[in-house]
């Protein structure tokens, strides 16, 4: 028996949706990493496609089809052929998807190198339009910032905070996780680790001190080190200091398109 396909019907509205699909699918997911090894992790998966305005609907079955068919570890270049895969097994002129994970990097800590895991979370963002892909990273990076004018103003001590550090970049060669990680973690008054032991203390707190950084100061110190990566095509970045002795935060945003003749940074969102 052939059971009629609705969704294949024609639609007389003549309204076309720019992105319909499946949005918050956990589903398993292997990343491969910097030094090639994969790790396994559990991801949220939106996954989209454009819908022409004469057809009624699409077939949410074949995106879920996708994702427990994905057998490859996902890196740059295999997310990109997901990213083209969705479009043409839906039969769509255009899809998005992304997956967001949270992703673990093994760190050794700086006195005692006691090694310890530090979740990041993830996002592969990535569109595919008329053949074209745009793939983008997004990460948050979890950090401690000083402040110089309490260090400057104070008899003793001064107040510090963890921050989260945002990047959104697209790139036009592989970049790892691994380097954004690092590069934001360099641009803070101090990293995070999982364990730290009394001399890993002692060393953190006393370099965080020495390294004191308004939310200025980090985010354009990231901001210069993305601007000088020549895989870097255009990127977004957020500093949120969530201040220890104010019920508020500090923020600070950067956007810059290096594609464009004149490179500008962005007024607002």
């Amino acid at each position: 028996m052939t059971l009629f396909d609705v969704q294949s019907s024609a639609d007389s509205r003549e309204v076309p949706i720019n992105r319909v699909g499946v949005k918050g699918v956990r589903h398993p997911l292997r990343v491969r990493g910097r030094d090639g090894k994969v790790q396994a992790t559990v991801c949220s998966a939106n996954l989209y496609v454009a819908l022409e305005h004469n057809v009624k609907g699409t077939h949410m079955s074949r995106f879920i089809e996708i994702l427990h068919e994905l057998n490859e570890p996902i890196d740059q270049a295999s997310f990109a052929d997901l990213v083209r895969l969705v479009a043409d097994r839906l039969q769509a002129k255009s899809s998005y998807v992304e997956l967001r994970f949270p992703y673990f990097v093994m760190k050794k800590a700086p006195v005692s190198q006691v090694e310890s895991m530090l979740d990041y979370e993830v996002s592969y963002i990535g569109e595919w339009s008329e053949g074209v892909p745009q793939v983008g990273i997004w990460v948050q990076i979890p950090v401690t910032s000083l402040c110089p004018c309490s260090k400057k103003i104070s008899d003793y001590g001064a107040h510090n905070q963890r921050s989260h550090i945002t990047l959104h970049v697209e790139v036009n060669a592989p970049v790892h996780l691994e380097e954004l990680i690092e590069m934001a973690e360099k641009s803070a008054s101090m990293e995070l680790y999982g364990i730290l032991k009394r001399p890993d203390e002692k060393y953190v707190t006393e370099k965080a001190y020495e390294n004191a950084k308004f939310v200025e100061d980090m985010i354009r110190d990231l901001a210069l080190a993305l601007a000088s990566d020549s895989r870097v095509v255009r990127f977004s970045v957020e500093v949120e200091n969530f201040e220890s002795i104010h019920n508020h935060s500090a923020y600070a945003w950067i956007k810059q398109d290096k594609l464009s003749p004149s490179p500008a940074l962005a007024q607002g969102r």
